[in-house]
């Protein structure tokens, strides 16, 4: 399921991501907001098989919907083994933001969730309390997959926690 805030027509041929952080897309989190963020993921997977990323870049290319699928693909969070991963994206200077979840998660979450979600990220986005809407849905999402999908003694981590950055 996928939840967008706002929406444009696509643009084509925009740079692919990079996983490791750019200095001008980084500086949007102080060290301290990016370590609370990785510290909210981390929490949320404490208990599930579920992964959890955030990306976060300048600019949106075109409709948000199509950018997150991208970046989706891109860092392989539809690879995961039970197609649990959920993805937080975040254009700051276009104002757009998106909550992607994989087939696996989205079929199993009641009606609503990712409405709740869009809504909880759109109220503290609003008042810009980037840092911590993320931190409150990254935990509501950590608990639809901890009851959905629980951890189990085999479980690995499949994705690393850190925030991806766009080019």
């Amino acid at each position: 399921m996928i939840l967008i805030f706002p929406n444009n027509p696509i643009h084509s041929g925009y740079p692919l991501i990079s996983t490791t952080q750019m200095a001008s897309d980084s500086l949007f989190f102080s060290e301290e907001e990016q370590q609370r963020i990785i510290h909210a993921i981390q929490e949320a997977e404490r208990e599930t098989s579920g992964e959890i990323k955030v990306h976060v870049e300048k600019k949106c290319p075109g409709d948000v919907l199509d950018r997150t699928k991208e970046v989706f693909e891109f860092l392989k969070m539809h690879k995961t083994q039970d197609h649990n991963a959920v993805l937080f994206y975040l254009a700051y200077e276009d104002r757009k933001f998106a909550v992607f979840g994989d087939q696996g998660i989205d079929q199993k979450v009641p009606d609503g969730f990712w409405t709740s979600t869009k809504d909880l990220l759109r109220s503290n986005f609003s008042e810009y309390l980037f840092t911590q809407g993320l931190c409150l849905a990254i935990r509501e999402a950590g608990l639809q997959l901890k009851q959905h999908f629980p951890y189990r003694s085999d479980d690995v981590n499949e994705l690393p926690d850190d925030i991806s950055f766009g080019s």
